[in-house]
């Protein structure tokens, strides 16, 4: 028997060694619950502190947004509180389709300004423009500039590449930020993958080229985030049916989804053009809400939001989310550890996830705590 495992490690050594050096699993750090997207001219030093109190505002503004959602009142301060304290978890300093195109002298200057103001969320980055050829040197140009001029704290610091249609760019953005970490003596700086076109789906050979992206990138790959509108755009579906809910996008992030299980890569889900102003407030707040909780439903932990007066429904559905299940799921897991029953035979697979579930939870600030502890439940959700 020992001299037949021997062989079979023998033969085995290689596909063990590809299988964890390609599902290296998580990294161990909290998931931002969204990413909010503010054009690089609008970015100032006060922008996090601002769109929270817009985002009171609203909600002061329309007392009855606890009756449109029909929000328990816990829930409510709970967003309030939020609001206060975190509004923004990740933000991102916009230079692509938000910015829009302006002249080098502009957009050099708009690089170099944002570069200097100092972070204000715990996760912040930039997204520049695509690689592609026409605006290749305007998006590396961008990013060096901003590289040079960053002060301050780095931690949490990402870059978004959008519009990615091809395995090469993605090692062409490797080695770019290689040279420019050598330039600017940085540490390895991390990117992230818009989901933009359908060449990141489907690939002219039929394969799924975003699995292969995810693998070109390694390490460096932190985030794969669906691009509602010009992924829609591409595949012919018009603007009055756009939508993060439409059959295409499911299947792109179906496929996003399985591409990023076990690497350590988070999956974000993409907007809602659908703004909460005027008089439409109620209606777009209720959309938002309810799209929301069917990211988070279908496993999506995170998303975009476009406006402060988003920022409520958020968080009122992704408290609201964690707070609903939290009894159920804090009941499996003391029964998967010997804690008493449950009426479920939950394997450890699922433990993983209820440990998760709860973990998402208290680091978002919807549930507390309370009886466990968060180092216990960060090893048995399998956190590095």
């Amino acid at each position: 028997m020992d001299d037949l495992v021997t062989e079979l490690d023998r033969r085995l050594a290689a596909a063990d060694a590809a299988l964890t050096a390609d599902y290296r699993g998580d990294r161990g750090v909290r998931q931002p619950v969204h990413t909010v997207y503010v054009p690089a001219d609008r970015y100032a030093p006060n922008t996090v502190a601002d769109w929270g109190a817009q985002a009171l505002k609203a909600l002061e503004e329309h007392p009855e947004f606890v009756k449109v959602l029909d929000l328990p009142d816990d829930v409510y301060e709970r967003v309030r509180g939020k609001l206060e304290r975190e509004p923004i978890e990740d933000l991102r300093i916009d230079f692509e389709d938000g910015y829009g195109n302006r002249s080098d002298d502009e957009e050099d200057a708009a690089a170099i300004a944002a570069a200097r103001v100092a972070q204000q969320s715990p996760y912040f980055g930039l997204r520049i423009k695509s690689l592609e050829a026409p605006t290749r040197r305007r998006g590396i140009r961008t990013l060096d500039l901003f590289l040079e001029n960053l002060g301050g704290n780095r931690d949490g610091f990402v870059v978004t590449l959008p519009k990615v249609t091809s395995v090469e760019q993605v090692e062409a953005m490797v080695y770019a930020l290689e040279t420019l970490e050598a330039k600017h003596n940085l540490r390895p700086l991390d990117f992230e993958i818009q989901v933009e076109t359908p060449q990141a789906i489907l690939g002219a050979d039929g394969t799924a080229l975003i699995a292969r992206m995810v693998q070109a990138g390694g390490s460096r790959v932190t985030g794969l985030h669906y691009g509602t509108y010009d992924y829609s755009a591409s595949l012919g579906v018009a603007a009055a049916y756009q939508s993060m809910e439409h059959p295409v996008a499911d299947h792109a992030k179906d496929v996003m989804q399985l591409a990023a299980a076990g690497t350590g890569v988070f999956v974000s889900d993409g907007s809602t053009n659908v703004l909460p102003v005027g008089d439409a407030i109620h209606d777009a707040w209720r959309l938002h809400f309810r799209l929301v909780r069917r990211s988070l439903a279908r496993g999506i932990y995170q998303g975009w939001d476009m406006h402060p007066a988003q920022l409520p429904t958020r968080f009122a559905a992704t408290y609201l989310f964690y707070r609903e299940g939290f009894d159920q799921a804090a009941l499996r897991l003391r029964a998967y550890l010997g804690h008493g029953e449950s009426g479920y035979l939950d394997e450890p697979a699922t433990a993983v996830a209820l440990a998760g579930f709860v973990l998402r939870g208290i680091e978002c600030g919807a549930t507390d705590a309370g009886e466990f502890d968060v180092k216990d439940l960060a090893k048995l959700a399998r956190r590095a």
